[in-house]
Order: C-alpha cells, then structure tokens, then sequence
C-alpha cells in the first residue's frame, strides 16, 4: 500500500496531537494538514490533494455537516471518517446517509483508527465498535417490540 495523506478537521489541538500520535504507528499513514474551524477546512479540502479526511461533527464556523457537504461537492469519491464525541445513533446515520465512509466515537480504541482509516481508504466502510453495538442493541429492541 502507498501512502495516504490524511487531513484532520478537529477544532481541539489535543486531539490532533493524539490522533497524529496514533497515526505515527502506521508509516504509511501520513497527517499532510490540519484545520481547526470549518471554514479553514473546505479551503484545505479545495487546495490540497487528501487520501482520507477525518472530521469532526462540531466545529467553530461551519459544522461537520455542512464541511462533509462541501467535500462531498468538491469530490464525492473522497473518503470521509467522522471522528466524534457524541455517541447517539442518530448523529452517526446523519453523517453516513451525507457521504461519511465511516464513523468512530472518540471513545472507541485507539487502534481502531488505524484500522478505519485503511478501511475507507480502500473504498471500504468502517463503523466504530461503540456504535455498532448501540445500533445492534437498537436493532433488538425493535425486533422485539414488533413481535
């Protein structure tokens, strides 16, 4: 596999320090830019080359929405991994019904980044442990009630 250059869109320098640690595991995983407001990501995401772009939901100037939107209108091949905090179902299934390739909470493992990020960028879709296991719950709950 060549390298991926990966842009981080997270409007909390502490978490781009950690995610940029994690990523340093995998040498094929290169952070080539970062952004800490929405706006200052739709200029990056139209100025650069990226193979994977992380985002987060809530950022100052435009949210992680309306950046996925501009990504999306800008080249919707290009894979988008949410990175988030909030856990509720409904914000993830937003985020991928808008073109996410994949969602992971900030709880998850560290190591499932590494995984998520090679996942969506091989044209793959990644759900976070967390989240799969909400929406399978979710899924029996609404099984149940049916019968």
């Amino acid at each position: 596999m060549g390298g991926l250059d990966i842009l981080i869109i997270d409007d909390h320098a502490i978490v781009r320090e950690g995610v940029k640690r994690i990523l340093a595991a995998a040498p094929e995983l290169r952070v080539a830019g970062e952004a800490s407001s929405g706006t200052e990501a739709i200029d990056l995401v139209r100025s650069g080359q990226w193979d994977v772009i992380l985002l987060d939901i809530s950022l100052p100037g435009a949210n992680g929405l309306e950046v996925l939107r501009a990504i999306q209108d800008h080249d919707a091949n290009l894979p988008v991994l949410v990175l988030s905090m909030y856990p509720e179902d409904q914000y993830a299934l937003r985020m991928l019904k808008a073109g996410a390739r994949g969602y992971l909470e900030k709880g998850d493992a560290p190591g499932e980044l590494v995984s998520a990020i090679r996942r969506v960028a091989a044209g793959g879709h990644y759900i976070g442990t967390g989240l799969a296991e909400k929406l399978g719950q979710d899924f029996q709950r609404s099984q149940a009630a049916t019968r």
